[in-house]
């Protein structure tokens, strides 16, 4: 059964449930070079910073209504992602979830603590295409490190969070709902 009518008929046995779909993402101060228009026949000087210092995104978004739910924290393993879940299940208290994910080795952990309110269903391996938050992701490194030189973490965490802060519901439907 595809992941689509699989889904479909999670639904449909449960129209109470909301859809999400989740994934993180790293950022850190490691500089992230694009495109970019110069005059012609000029070489123009491009700054850099390498770094090593890095954070991650956690983002669970409901493609069809556009809301979100996102944690700053500072690594990708079970515990992050259980006080990721925790903190979505109150939250979100009122709603019953289907939290649809990637099959990262601390998405399926013995440690994993999933709330009542949270059903998690995996996507097929190796298709990140299926998930609505990887376009999320393009759009707020677009917007926020393209070509942009942070001098720490923090000034960058200030920069990821005033984006995610301005995404609302229009915005997110616009970038993560194609066919959902």
């Amino acid at each position: 059964m595809s992941l689509k009518k699989n889904l479909n008929s999670l639904l449909e046995s449960a129209p109470h449930k909301s859809l999400y779909f989740f994934d993180e993402t790293r950022f850190g101060t490691h500089s992230n070079i694009g495109h970019g228009w110069f005059p012609q026949g000029s070489r123009t000087a491009v700054k850099i910073k390498l770094g090593f210092q890095n954070f991650y995104a956690y983002s669970g978004v409901n493609p069809v209504s556009g809301e979100d739910f996102s944690l700053l924290l500072p690594y990708v393993n079970t515990e992050c992602l259980n006080l990721f879940l925790s903190e979505m299940s109150e939250n979100l208290k009122n709603q019953e979830i289907i939290l649809v994910m990637d099959g990262a080795s601390w998405h399926k952990s013995v440690g994993l603590n999933v709330p009542w309110n949270i059903q998690i269903v995996y996507l097929p391996p190796y298709s990140p295409e299926l998930n609505p938050v990887e376009r999320l992701w393009h759009y707020i490194k677009s917007n926020t490190i393209k070509n942009k030189i942070y001098e720490n973490l923090l000034v960058l965490e200030e920069a990821i969070c005033e984006c995610i802060k301005n995404l609302n519901p229009t915005i997110i439907k616009s970038i993560c709902s194609f066919g959902y």
